[in-house]
């Protein structure tokens, strides 16, 4: 196999940029306050958005509507971190004709009920169908839980049913829990006197959380993972990201590129020279244990205490690899650099 087609684009999320007012354990794409901000141009607002017009599927319910794995996304990073970019990616997305386009937000720019609901009425007038609020303990680290409660029912005024909130049963738990201001992890546990931080939802332990939150799940040598399939994460039609840089990010795997979104047409015509980008290569045609051995050839050394997923073994393969050479899908650099994060509180950027 020297070559792969990426499917056209049904669905995906746009990164204006991967700087944020949080460093959440829990994230995917390792994004920080200390990323510098790169924010995408206009003239790339407007170049991805499209490239993407004509796969972009609405939600079943409508172009109206919205739903996760359908239309065009905002986000980050935290989008609201610069939101006269994020107003400017609205009315681009409206003029170009894009159904189902949301934001997605931390909520941390919040501070009272007429700023919110000014800029969510704003950006509503310029065309965006609706809005996903994001709640769980990692970010309830960052932001005060107060201003969660104060974007989702001022949302709800704006859009109605166009408002999702990731994860309700965080929500639900917090107001059982009459949580105010910030929370730490080590509390929210105590607290629920569990040591479960996914009980009832979903946590994908991959980016920053395969480094961080490993000690909370056994652990298991690298051959539990070889024949798990990474082939349909990669060679999906929906929820890719394409971010400030021009990558075409796989699904949530932070720190993959398919190649330069600003090529789609021929990424999904011509396809992926997997001979060019081997670590795609070999994730692609020989699953987690072509990449293994690929990685064994140039000096890797399996960790003793072993892994707690796959994307925890794919990580650590991959800032091995990126420490080795030069390996053009391993894009952006800089999400290597920042999988640390400290994960104590920081006030938000104003």
């Amino acid at each position: 196999m020297k070559r792969v087609k990426v499917p056209p684009q049904a669905s995906g999320g746009l990164m204006l940029s991967y700087k944020c007012s949080a460093a959440c354990r829990h994230c995917m794409y390792a994004c920080s306050p200390k990323w510098d901000a790169d924010w995408i141009s206009e003239a790339d607002l407007f170049a991805c958005i499209s490239a993407l017009r004509p796969s972009i599927q609405p939600s079943p319910w409508g172009a109206g509507s919205m739903s996760l794995n359908h239309g065009l996304h905002f986000t980050g990073g935290e989008p609201f971190l610069n939101y006269p970019l994020l107003l400017r990616a609205v009315e681009i997305a409206e003029e170009l004709a894009i159904p189902s386009t949301f934001v997605e937000t931390n909520c941390f720019w919040c501070r009272d009920d007429e700023v919110t609901r000014e800029r969510l009425l704003t950006l509503r007038g310029a065309g965006l169908r609706g809005i996903l609020v994001s709640v769980n303990p990692f970010y309830a680290e960052y932001v005060p839980f107060e201003r969660t409660e104060r974007c989702i029912r001022v949302s709800r005024e704006v859009f109605g049913q166009n408002v999702m909130v990731y994860q309700i049963e965080y929500y639900h738990r917090f107001r059982e829990l009459g949580i105010q201001g910030r929370i730490s992890l080590d509390e929210y546990l105590g607290r629920t006197k569990s040591e479960d931080l996914a009980a009832h939802v979903e946590l994908f332990l991959m980016g920053r959380a395969a480094r961080q939150l490993g000690a909370f799940y056994p652990a298991h040598p690298a051959r539990a993972f070889l024949d798990e399939p990474c082939r349909p994460a990669f060679l999906r039609s929906w929820h890719n990201h394409y971010d400030n840089y021009g990558n075409l990010v796989a699904g949530y795997c932070g720190g993959i590129s398919l190649g330069d979104w600003h090529d789609l047409d021929r990424l999904t015509q011509e396809g992926i020279d997997l001979e060019e980008h081997p670590v795609l290569g070999f994730l692609i045609a020989q699953d987690m244990g072509g990449l293994v051995e690929f990685a064994r050839s140039l000096g890797y050394q399996q960790r003793e205490r072993g892994y707690v997923s796959k994307c925890d073994l794919c990580l650590d393969l991959r800032m091995d690899l990126v420490s080795r050479g030069e390996f053009g899908e391993l894009s952006p650099k800089a999400f290597y650099a920042h999988l640390g994060g400290t994960g104590e509180p920081a006030e938000p950027a104003k």
